[in-house]
């Protein structure tokens, strides 16, 4: 057997499984064609069977060229995808549920981000420097899944539909997987609030409360006030081993005895094809972003 099948199939069950989390009240976009035409018919296909995924397991479903495809917005779910548009009003307050079908320890927030730039206007409305621990039981933990954010005035910003969404964003750097989700709203001058009702749950534990916007951040870990540019940076990779003349990847196909991760997606193209290549590096690299919450 080829070594390299072995880690193709390794690096794609790392990106597939472990967390999952999707926004479940207010109504969130949802993959529709919009998202088919935009990133692909295999990101399609994923994201309607299961829109609880990460969005590393999303971008290596993507194939050929994909310019439209926003991947780091809305986990790639264009505004044509919207399905409710609420109408909020400043101070308004909305009750948010989400859905975690399984946890991993990682960090998240929910923001008001301006679709066109894809950045984040003012303060987080919520966050929280610990979320989803696979140590502490969800059910300790109410206010993870079912919080209120109560919302600013972005009313020149966010006056027409598609201008902003509420995205909810939850990190697990451990293991390099990211979840997004969005949900559709203008705000006019007008009365607004077609939000669903609160419910009894709603209350987050006062052992666990998430911090507000007006709260500082505790650690490195937590977004600051200004979004830095959304250029990836690509992350440091650990070497395993300095490749020699003797063993550089892509001389003959047998697997060179030490190598870098870049070397050895130079060895796999060489070897295996782009294809494979491609999907290997898009498993193990880390998508930088401007709300990953790191250093």
């Amino acid at each position: 057997m080829k070594s390299y099948s072995a880690v193709v199939a390794l690096a794609g069950l790392v990106s597939s499984v472990a967390a999952h989390g999707f926004i479940s009240s207010p109504t969130p976009r949802q993959p529709g064609q919009g998202l088919k035409a935009a990133c692909g018919d295999q990101v399609y296909n994923q994201q309607s069977s299961d829109h609880f995924g990460n969005v590393q397991g999303a971008l290596q479903n993507l194939q050929g060229s994909q310019p439209d495809c926003r991947m780091w917005h809305c986990k790639g779910v264009p505004f044509s995808d919207a399905g409710e548009v609420f109408d909020y009003t400043p101070g308004q307050v909305i009750p948010m549920k989400v859905e975690i079908r399984a946890p991993h320890d990682g960090v998240a927030n929910v923001s008001i981000v301006k679709v066109s730039s894809d950045t984040v206007i003012g303060q987080p409305l919520i966050s929280w420097d610990q979320y989803a621990l696979t140590s502490s039981p969800l059910s300790q933990h109410p206010d993870w899944t079912s919080f209120d954010i109560k919302m600013p005035d972005v009313s020149s910003e966010c006056a027409k539909a598609g201008d902003c969404v509420i995205q909810w964003y939850w990190d697990a750097p451990k293991i390099s997987q990211t979840y997004e989700s969005c949900i559709d709203f203008k705000m006019g001058g007008g009365s607004g609030g077609s939000a669903p009702s609160p419910s009894a749950s709603a209350a987050p534990a006062s052992s666990a409360a998430p911090k507000p916007s007006s709260a500082a951040p505790a650690t490195s870990a937590t977004p600051t006030a200004t979004v830095p540019a959304a250029t990836p940076t690509p992350s440091k990779v650990e070497e395993v081993a300095t490749p020699t003349a003797s063993s550089g990847a892509g001389e003959g196909s047998t697997l060179p005895k030490s190598f870098t991760i870049d070397s050895f997606i130079t060895w796999l193209r060489a070897n295996a094809g782009s294809d494979t290549a491609t999907k290997v590096s898009r498993a193990v690299a880390e998508r930088a972003h401007p709300r990953a919450f790191r250093v």
